[in-house]
This record gives structure tokens, sequence and C-alpha cells, in this order.
């Protein structure tokens, strides 16, 4: 039995406990999620369960974790790049740390669980590498690799990222119906809601200073309901109490200034009529120091991490202006611009047209093309001087300069006043005034994401275009983006696999074949 006992972690390069005096032993077939804001240790935690080498080179830990005998098997965020040339059968006997038998992964066994998870024969003959694996394709050759080491627990680290919807649904089926006890970080609410019947929640309150880990055992649904609930209550306890001192503080400043006008306007010759003063300044002073008593023991608000970010400004563009009307015959493997000879189709007929305002979503499998377009869509917008269009692309972070902190990225003129501004903001959505001063590369997925969608709100865009904008954004995160771009004046152009990202910020999905 997989036990945690009174576990801390810290992190060395950000100097905080990420987790501290942690105790968690998960039932028997648990599907328990680990949900929480970006850099709050989610992943650090699973990475220390499964092997506590892997986190060695940046956090110190105390306390202790008890297997009991039983075997873990961990899939990472990412799979690393040494396995991107690898094929199917290279990639389960490699030497590494993803398979728990030491004798290799057992044939019979393999063909079994590639039959079920249905990959294709053109995976399970080695004749394309994993690097060029759909994000569905990669996660079911991972888990297959996992599986043929017999785990007694699976630890999944975002395993719903870069999957299509298809896949989506099998994975929701397969941690549901698996009898392993499953330890999972997803950014799916989705997946949350139809998978988890125990919630960790891992935060950093206080301004993140303090760690919290709150364990329900509940559905995801349940656990927001009642926390938004709790959270609500407290707010409004909190407030009243506060209007009543506050009306008591009132009355308090109106008796003082009145016995000091007295005092001040006392003649001497009424020395009688002093000292009754004097008592009734005592008395009225010693009133005041009750109610900051009363100020010391007033209910606070919970203190909790909810997700914060700044609205977009106010931005309108004729609904009756075309943005884009869009006509291609057919789509090429690395676009239209410059096809090259042997360019393979990857989607004909594709046409519609978007006025001002409007919010499509680009839906369909991984690898009909959807990125493909939303990159021939963003040649033809960005150059337009009649839109100020900002593209946020599936891989981001490749368009942010990794050295500078995040106070330099978003620095326009490098006055001291947009310096404090930009830091202001940065506090809003939750950074320290350490991870102000961090580089980029230093920050997590999420962060990363979230400092992005910041630069873009800054900018005054009118026309968003957004590939998979949520994929790195915690479950607690992503409703704030959606309600953002509910309420966004300019046109959007998305492409996603986010569900509830469809439902509520579409107003027109597009799907490719």
């Amino acid at each position: 039995m997989l036990q945690l006992n009174h576990i801390t972690i810290y992190h060395r390069k950000d100097d905080r406990t990420l987790i501290r005096d942690f105790s968690f032993t998960p039932h028997e077939g648990e599907k328990a999620a680990f949900i929480g804001e970006e850099g709050n240790g989610k992943s650090t935690l699973l990475a220390l369960i499964h092997d506590p080498s892997l986190i060695e080179s940046y956090a110190d830990v105390t306390g202790s974790i008890s297997k009991g005998g039983c075997i873990t098997g961990y899939l990472p965020q990412q799979l690393p790049a040494e396995y991107a040339d690898m094929t199917f059968w290279e990639f389960l006997y490699s030497a590494d740390d993803l398979s728990s038998s030491p004798d290799g992964p057992s044939i019979p066994l393999v063909n079994r669980l590639a039959a079920e998870f249905g990959l294709s024969e053109r995976i399970t003959n080695d004749e394309i590498p994993l690097g060029k694996m759909s994000g569905g394709e990669k996660i079911k050759v991972q888990l297959i690799r996992i599986l043929s080491g017999e785990p007694d627990v699976l630890l999944l680290d975002e395993p719903s990222n870069d999957l299509d919807l298809g896949t989506l649904v099998w994975l929701e089926e397969f941690i549901r119906e698996t009898p392993k006890t499953v330890l999972y970080i997803s950014h799916d609410e989705v997946l949350l809601e139809n998978t988890a019947d125990c919630i960790v929640h891992i935060e950093q309150i206080m301004r993140r200073t303090e760690p919290k880990v709150t364990v329900s055992r509940t559905g995801y649904a349940e656990y927001v309901e009642r926390r938004t609930g709790m959270l609500e209550k407290s707010e409004v306890i909190a407030n009243k109490e506060k209007a009543e001192l506050d009306k008591k503080m009132e009355r308090y400043r109106k008796i003082y200034d009145r016995v000091r006008v007295a005092q001040r306007n006392n003649s001497r010759q009424d020395p009688a009529t002093g000292r009754l003063l004097k008592k009734k300044m005592h008395s009225v002073k010693s009133m005041g120091r009750r109610f900051e008593k009363e100020k010391e023991n007033l209910a606070k608000k919970i203190d909790s991490e909810e997700a914060i970010m700044i609205d977009f400004p106010e931005i309108s563009v004729p609904h009756g202006k075309v943005i884009l009307d869009l006509n291609l015959p057919v789509l090429y493997t690395g676009g239209n611009e410059h096809p090259e000879k042997d360019a393979e189709i990857l989607a004909e007929n594709l046409r519609f047209t978007l006025y001002g305002g409007d919010k499509l979503v680009i839906t369909g499998r991984n690898g009909c093309g959807k990125t493909t377009l939303m990159r021939e869509i963003a040649r033809r917008l960005l150059p337009r001087t009649d839109l100020h269009t900002v593209y946020m692309p599936q891989h981001y972070e490749d368009e942010m300069p990794q050295e500078k902190t995040p106070v330099e990225y978003l620095s326009e003129t490098g006055d001291r006043s947009e310096d404090i501004r930009h830091r202001t903001y940065l506090g809003s959505i939750k950074f320290t005034a350490a991870e102000m001063e961090h580089p980029i590369a230093s920050l997590s997925g999420g962060q990363r994401a979230k400092l992005y969608f910041l630069k873009m709100i800054l900018s005054g865009a009118d026309t968003l275009l957004l590939d998979e904008p949520t994929r790195n954004l915690s479950p607690m995160s992503n409703p704030v983006i959606r309600r953002i771009l509910q309420n966004y004046g300019g046109t959007v152009i998305a492409v996603s696999h986010d569900r509830k990202f469809i439902d509520e910020v579409a107003e027109t999905e597009y799907q490719m074949d």
C-alpha cells in the first residue's frame, strides 16, 4: 500500500516550500486528481512518489514514502526528447524507467494492450518513430510500456495534453475503468468531472508564501461547488462583521471629536467641568481600544489561491466588417505559401467567413491540419493594417525570450512607471516578487501561458488567434480565461479540444475531418 507520511518539499531555486507536512494514503482503485494553480508542486509531488531522484536537482524533501511492495508506473508530462527517433518496439525495450519489469515487456501483453488501445499496424510494425506520432498515439504507447510492467499505481502527469476529443473520451474510459489506483494531474475539467473520486488540491496561500493541501474524497464538480459556497459564505460573514464594526468606529470617532472639542473650549475657570471631560475622554479611549480588539478578531475571508486575470480593455470591431473570407481548395502540410513538391494534402474545401466580433473554434482529430490552418490564417491576418492581430501558437514558449524576466518581457518603454504597473499586473495574476525576477525559462508551463495572455491583453489587440490556449492552464485558471474571452469584444479564432472552452466561448464550431 502506498503511503505518504509528513511530506515537506522545499524548492531551492524559488526559496519556498511547495508542500508542508502532507500525509496521504490513496484507497485501492481510487482515482485521485491533483489540482491547483501553476507552479505549486503537483508535478514535483508526482515525480517524487515514483522516484525521488527525479527532483533531487532542485528540491529538498523530508518525510517518507512507503510503497509496501507496490509498483508505480509513471507517465511524465512530456515524452523525453531522446525517445523521439525510436519506433514502438525500440521504445518498449529501451533501457529507461518507464517500465518496472526487469525482463522487459511481455509480448502477448503488449499485443493485447495495443489491440485494446486501437493502435494502428503502422505503429506496431515499427513504421513510424514516436516523434511522428500524434499526441494520442504517444500517450497510448507510453501507457502500454508502463502497463507492461504491471504496476499497482499509475502516476499520470497531464495525460490529457495534446489529445483530440476522441482520444480524450478514450482516456476518460481508461482511467475510470482500470482497477488500478490512479494519481493524476489534468487541466481538462470535463475529464476531472468524469473520472475523479478524490481531489487533492495543492495551493499557495498568503500571497504564495504558505502551502496548503486539501484532500476531499468527492467528485470534482462537487468539490468545486462546495469550495465556491464556502468561499462565498466566508466573504459574506466577513463583510457583514466589517460593516458593523465600521458603524461602531464611526460613532466612536464622532464622540471622540465632540469630547476633544469640549476639552479645548473648556475654560480653566471651570476645573470641575475639565475633570469630567478628562474622565469622559478616558472612557472614550477605552471604547476605542475595545473596537481595535474587535477588529483583530473579525472573521476573515478564507485565504485561498483563486485564479485571476485582468480583463481586455473595451474593444469593439464593427460586426459587418469582414475579418476573414477563407476559401482554400486544398491545405498542404507545411502550409500553402511555399508548398514542397511532395507535400501531402491535409484537408480540402476549407471555406468560412468571419465578421467582427465572431468567435470561432476549429476542432478535429489530431493530424487533420488544424495548426497548419491556423498558421495559414495568421499569415493572412497579421500583416493587415486595419486589424491589430495577435497570435498565440501552440508552442508559444518558442516565441518568448527565455532569458528575459516577466517584467522585461512585458516592457515596451522601460519607464519606471511602466515597470511598476507591470509588476502590479503580475502580482494580480499571482506571480511572486521572486518569480517576476526569474527568467521565463524557469517558469512553469501554466505561468508562461498566463504571462503570454497578459502580454496579449496589454497589447489592445482586436483579433486573437489562439492555438490550444488552455492546454497548460490549471482547471482553476481555465474558467477565468473562458470568462474573459466570452466578454472580449473583438474577434476570436481558436483551435481547441477543451470541451468547456468549445461550449462556453465558441459561437461557431468549424470541424475539420
